[in-house]
């Protein structure tokens, strides 16, 4: 396992990072993600372990607590082998300061997960998403105090647009307060807007990205082809509007280009589709989710190998799509605004 520096930090992460939002099965939602209890995690996290995954993500909101507390019973007496990344800000209650990133919500969430995970600090604490009701110096102010208090060790942003990140990171910068390292964020084959402006805002500030639904909401498992029905078990029965749009065609072209690359290879569609973002500027770690055993290993052996260059290549040409504005009018003046990707590649930092 490869082991990288969390954006502006001296923490390391595995490349690959276990999502535990399969853990308690609570809730028509989340069961349809998976339904492990405290013995079937205990499991799978022993079979990253000795991958040597190092990382593993959950937030309050999976299954409202569940997996929190099944993550905290199965981590029982190894506590010390583990990064816990958790998160906070989406609806925990029905009282108004129940939700957001409010010093009060915060810190109430806070203490709530270290309840549920049997533990007295968290190594990663994200705000799960941005809440523009809250002045931006009263969330990183608390957070600060979550640091020094011992509770919290680093902070972390997710699905921050690129005003969301940059003014937090200018607050943070103005009183001398702790910073966002990490921004978790969804990326994959079939999603590439990340790299419009949250990457080069990455590459600039430092920020690692802690990759979220690599395999495109459950549509690069391979089982996804033109002319077949959806796999008999599939997220995307009943939770395809919550995720990210993507044409069929769009979908099957692309599938079509991975198989190539797969007989090349001799990798399967995941695994080419995790490989591809771990090439990528700024991926600190692709989190990886598993219904069993089974996929769990399979995901795993997305490392200890590379895509060529022109395998890449391909992938990226295949996976294009015509950015949104401004971006599209910046890509014609690519001397003054080279892509992200395209500079780090320019400067041999990536392959």
């Amino acid at each position: 396992m490869e082991y990288r520096r969390l954006g502006h930090s001296g923490l390391k992460v595995s490349a690959l990072s276990f999502g535990g939002a399969t853990f308690g099965g609570g809730g028509d939602f989340f069961k349809e993600w998976g339904n492990q209890q405290v013995d079937e995690a205990r499991h799978l996290l022993g079979i990253c372990a000795d991958a040597g995954v190092n990382l593993v993500d959950v937030a309050n909101i999976y299954s409202h607590g569940l997996a929190e507390e099944v993550l905290g019973k199965a981590l029982q007496g190894q506590r010390q082998n583990w990064l816990i990344s958790t998160k906070a800000t989406f609806p925990m209650g029905d009282g108004p300061n129940d939700m957001g990133s409010s010093r009060h919500h915060l810190i109430a969430q806070c203490d709530a997960s270290l309840k549920r995970l049997g533990t007295d600090y968290i190594d990663i604490y994200h705000m799960h998403g941005f809440d523009a009701t809250t002045p931006i110096d009263e969330t990183l102010d608390a957070l600060n105090t979550l640091v020094h208090a011992g509770k919290v060790r680093y902070i972390a942003c997710s699905n921050f647009s690129g005003w969301h990140l940059m003014k937090s990171l200018a607050v943070s910068e103005r009183y001398g307060w702790a910073r966002y390292v990490a921004h978790q964020v969804y990326y994959s084959l079939v999603g590439r807007e990340y790299e419009w402006e949250l990457m080069p805002l990455g590459v600039a500030e430092n920020v690692g990205a802690l990759i979220w639904s690599p395999l495109g909401w459950g549509r690069l498992t391979g089982k996804i082809r033109r002319g077949q029905p959806l796999p008999e078990t599939s997220r995307l029965h009943k939770t395809a509007d919550y995720g990210p749009p993507v044409e069929d065609e769009y979908l099957y072209r692309l599938v079509d280009e991975m198989d190539e690359v797969a007989k090349e290879t001799d990798k399967s569609i995941p695994q080419i589709a995790l490989n591809w973002l771990l090439q990528r500027p700024t991926v600190a770690s692709v989190i990886v989710g598993a219904r069993n055993e089974e996929q769990l290993k399979q995901n795993l052996g997305s490392v200890g190998w590379n895509l060529t260059a022109e395998q890449v290549e391909k992938l990226d040409r295949a996976s294009e799509l015509t950015p949104v504005y401004p971006y599209w009018h910046q890509r014609q003046f690519a001397e003054r605004n080279p892509p992200a990707v395209r500079s780090y590649r320019e400067s041999g930092q990536i392959v």
